[in-house]
């Protein structure tokens, strides 16, 4: 990591059907291998998946499940006096979006299901009902956090 410039941040490209910079992201976590076109349509086929099962808007279940996956606060490992403390620190909004799809993403390819869409709906449905692997990760981060709100004083 560099020590004299902070990195430029570069423009997120909204994607082309729902004109939205998230779901842009969250197909960018999910494609592997370069294989974008793939990446889009498993996503785009879990939206259609999302509507008819929920019988809601696809994308707003989706955004819903962002949402309550986004976490507020984590630790932080600081090291003082020759003592490592987890201090608990606020989070940026892009960390917050960024740590929930990772999380979500996790908590797919953990799941037993058959297919990549069909995970995706059941996590996405999960987190957006505040269940979940993903949402017990939130849980767990804030759990901690709490835990080591004594050291906030150490913040950065």
């Amino acid at each position: 990591m560099s020590r004299r410039n902070r990195a430029t941040k570069r423009e997120i490209i909204a994607d082309w059907k729902y004109n939205s910079a998230l779901v842009s992201k969250f197909i960018n976590a999910l494609l592997k291998k370069g294989k974008k076109s793939l990446a889009e349509r498993i996503f785009y086929d879990m939206i259609d998946e999302l509507s008819n099962k929920t019988g809601e808007d696809g994308l707003e279940v989706f955004e819903r499940a962002i949402s309550n996956v986004k976490p507020l606060l984590e630790v932080k490992p600081r090291r003082i006096g020759g003592a490592t403390y987890q201090v608990p620190t606020e989070i940026s909004m892009d960390r917050k979006i960024t740590l929930a799809i990772r999380w979500i993403l996790q908590a797919v390819k953990k799941r037993g299901e058959r297919g990549m869409k069909n995970k995706l709906v059941g996590e996405i449905i999960a987190a957006s009902k505040k269940d979940g692997s993903a949402f017990k990760k939130r849980e767990d981060t804030h759990k901690m956090a709490e835990a080591n709100k004594a050291f906030a004083h150490f913040r950065i």
